[in-house]
């Protein structure tokens, strides 16, 4: 008789966004008039750069023509994609980062899902507290993370680093000592930074004790201020320590398009094992790679006239978070982020819960934000806002919150 994995059951409730989305459906589907407005996933808006474009429309026609066609992609990806990361993300930022130290994949959820099967369920993990879902709930999929304890919303076996506001929204060093630390910068939810010193702490400790960073670099395209660190790799030290996860997701606007790519590099090791060489063997026996389309489009991105493209993009959806942070401080919210980030971080009013503000804000602004709490403890009494809409819904979207009363 088959057998379930008794760890899925374990799992407290559905995925945080896939309750999000039912809430929000049963309330269009009651209130047919309303125009609900969301900024709640962190997904892009804005259309696919034109140097994009024209990259994905040249590989269409070369996958018609049998002398220019592609079947499946090399392991690690194509070496003129691995190529431009390994220099622009990389050697530009004086970063030791071989283009056979890149794994391309379909984006940094999948990777920093996937991650964890290369190590030991014995494995202690710490994250930040808030945290993106999907590291915590893949561990509790391993049964890495122990018993689930209703109360305090934590898991038994988790080492939690609080980020609250006296911390600036950034983790201190753990207690007791983890062997796979998850760190996030800039931060999702949170929006905070650090600086590249405060990193070479992290890195420092590591190596110290042992531990393997996985560092989540999803937002760097984001930053704007001098000493916060675009990658890891920008600490000494970081080869023996650091695997980097990394997406074209927000820089680019590929959450449909789907490309990521990660970094092991080849000094890192566990005892005497390189941990570039499981990645490898996980990668090529589970993966069959992005397309070639798909990888065609991410080798524009670092093309100069895309580049110039999606800088242009990028301050389009900074200039959605200034708009969003100003208006909520005007209207006497405590807020943090949407500086190198596009999320904006706010303290809900009154005593409200994280939930409870969710549902006064869709109610009574018939906006959508994400609850706090959905990404942990820590994260109660605060609400996520993201940039990632128009600038025209998220404008009248900030001032149907402004003009609310109550708050």
């Amino acid at each position: 008789m088959a057998k379930v994995n008794d760890n899925y059951l374990k799992l407290p409730g559905s995925y945080l966004f896939s309750t999000i989305g039912k809430k929000v459906n049963a309330f269009a589907a009651a209130n047919p008039d309303k125009k609900i407005i969301r900024l709640g996933i962190g997904d892009v808006t804005q259309p696919l750069a034109p140097a994009i474009i024209s990259a994905l429309h040249s590989a269409v026609d070369e996958m018609a023509d049998a002398a220019t066609f592609r079947g499946y992609a090399p392991d690690l990806g194509y070496e003129f994609l691995r190529n431009a990361i390994a220099e622009n993300d990389y050697r530009a930022r004086g970063c030791d980062i071989g283009a056979d130290e890149i794994f391309v994949s379909d984006g940094a959820k999948c990777d920093s899902g996937n991650i964890q099967e290369i190590f030991s369920t014995d494995n202690k993990i710490a994250v930040c507290d808030p945290v993106y879902p999907v590291y915590v709930d893949t561990n509790v999929m391993a049964g890495r993370t122990g018993t689930y304890q209703a109360e305090t919303e934590t898991w038994s076996d988790v080492i939690y680093m609080p980020c609250t506001a006296e911390t600036d929204f950034a983790p201190e060093l753990p207690g007791k000592t983890p062997d796979l630390i998850y760190l996030c910068f800039p931060n999702n939810p949170t929006g905070s930074t650090i600086t590249r010193s405060r990193l070479q702490e992290w890195v420092d400790y590591a190596n110290r004790v042992g531990a393997v960073i996985i560092y989540d670099a999803a937002y760097e395209a984001y930053i704007s201020q001098e000493g916060v660190p675009h990658s890891i790799y920008e600490c000494q030290g970081a080869r023996t320590c650091a695997i980097e996860l990394h997406s074209f997701s927000k820089n680019a606007g590929f959450t449909g398009v789907r490309l990521g790519y990660t970094v092991v590099p080849k000094d890192l090791k566990v005892g005497d094992v390189a941990l570039h060489g499981l990645w490898a063997r996980r990668h090529g026996t589970k993966y069959n790679g992005a397309p070639y389309i798909v990888q065609r489009a991410g080798e524009a991105v670092y093309s100069e006239e895309g580049k110039a493209q999606l800088q242009k993009q990028v301050a389009y959806y900074m200039n959605n978070a200034n708009y969003i942070l100003e208006g909520l401080k005007a209207a006497g919210y405590t807020v943090s982020g949407g500086v190198n980030a596009p999320y904006i971080w706010l303290k809900t009013p009154g005593n409200m819960t994280s939930w409870e503000f969710f549902d006064y804000l869709l109610e009574q602004a018939n906006v959508v934000g994400t609850p706090g709490s959905g990404f942990g403890p820590s994260g109660e009494g605060y609400f996520r806002l993201t940039a990632f809409g128009s600038y025209e819904n998220t404008v009248e979207a900030i001032d149907r919150i402004r003009n609310l009363s109550g708050c």
